[in-house]
């Protein structure tokens, strides 16, 4: 098999880090591993199969110079937007993890289980943008559902992770739990979140725009219609919560015509990388505690409304910085090679 020359830009950081842990797990074929970052973090290190790699700054030379054949990009919309171009430029293949990309009309967003078909797009700009974590695990419900019974319209609520906000979001939970717990909460400062994490929830994720929605609620809505290649009416209220790992979803779904929970289980459950958990009788439904460090979304809760037999309402669980992130970056990648 051909080993290829594989870039990660943001190598340093939390889904950098995964990036490498999954193309380990994978046993991706990498022939050279290229981590790099910011000026500030060259010359640390990453490790990768077990050896230690210096991490190199990211320039617009460095790709051609390393020879690099497909470049991980994980560090910032504006990073993406500088130097993802020169990376093409020396004939790399970019899958970009910010969102600078993903709604170019140009840049094919992709959910392998979900259109991998739109990976050969990727010939107009030599991208392929990856997209929200919280979408990701949402198409992998979605589709499938919509492809056996047609979808009329999409309601959700999220209940995100502070590793959502990289490992200063992890930090600022820890540093509060500790003050908490010594009883020292007026010392609790909110400084990567609009306010106090610790035994919270923050209705609140990204920007508010001028429709009174967070941008981030706006990217689960306008990326999930552009990878099902639909234009649902779809909702979504984003909230941070005191989690560790893996963001969780309440969805709301009306079909076009009644719907039976049996059979949406019977779809849920033969749908790729989905596990479904649904035996309340016996309290097994999916927690983030289910799916953190897999590499599956997990759905449970299935019922039909007591009031509108079109619709149905359930509950999934993903690890955002590997199904939402670092695994489907990877999974990409290994479609592209197989076109």
């Amino acid at each position: 098999m051909k080993q290829y020359n594989v870039g990660i830009v943001g190598a340093s950081g939390a889904v950098g880090e995964e990036l490498a842990l999954v193309l380990e797990e994978q046993n991706f074929p990498v022939g050279k591993f290229v981590p790099l970052a910011s000026a500030r973090s060259a010359g640390e290190s990453v490790s990768f199969r077990g050896k230690e790699y210096e991490i190199l700054e990211t320039t617009d030379e460095v790709f051609a110079k390393e020879e690099i054949e497909i470049a991980f990009f994980s560090a910032g919309g504006s990073v993406s937007a500088r130097y993802a171009p020169s990376a093409v430029k020396a004939g790399a293949l970019v899958i970009d993890n910010t969102s600078h990309f993903r709604m170019d009309t140009d840049v094919p967003l992709v959910v392998p289980e979900v259109n991998p078909e739109d990976i050969a797009l990727y010939k107009k700009r030599g991208i392929i943008a990856n997209p929200n974590c919280s979408t990701i695990q949402m198409v992998h419900i979605l589709a499938p559902l919509h492809r056996a019974f047609g979808i009329e319209r999409v309601d959700v609520s999220t209940y995100q992770a502070v590793s959502g906000a990289g490992k200063r979001g992890i930090e600022e939970l820890f540093t509060q739990m500790r003050q908490i717990l010594n009883f020292d909460i007026q010392s609790c400062q909110a400084e990567v979140f609009a306010h106090r994490i610790a035994l919270n929830a923050i209705p609140h994720i990204d920007v508010f725009l001028d429709n009174d929605y967070t941008k981030e609620e706006m990217k689960m809505i306008n990326e999930t219609n552009k990878i099902l290649h639909t234009s649902l009416p779809i909702s979504a209220t984003c909230v941070r919560v005191p989690v560790l790992r893996s963001h969780s979803e309440s969805i709301t779904i009306r079909f076009e015509n009644a719907i039976d929970s049996t059979k949406a289980k019977e779809v849920l459950k033969n749908a790729p990388n989905v596990v479904l958990i649904d035996d309340v009788k016996n309290n097994q439904y999916p927690m983030p505690l289910t799916a953190t460090e897999t590499d599956q979304t997990y759905v449970g809760r299935i019922r039909v409304d007591n009031f509108d037999p079109k619709i149905l309402h359930l509950w999934c669980v993903a690890d955002q910085l590997r199904v939402g992130a670092a695994t489907n970056a990877v999974r990409i990648a290994q479609k592209w090679i197989e076109l």
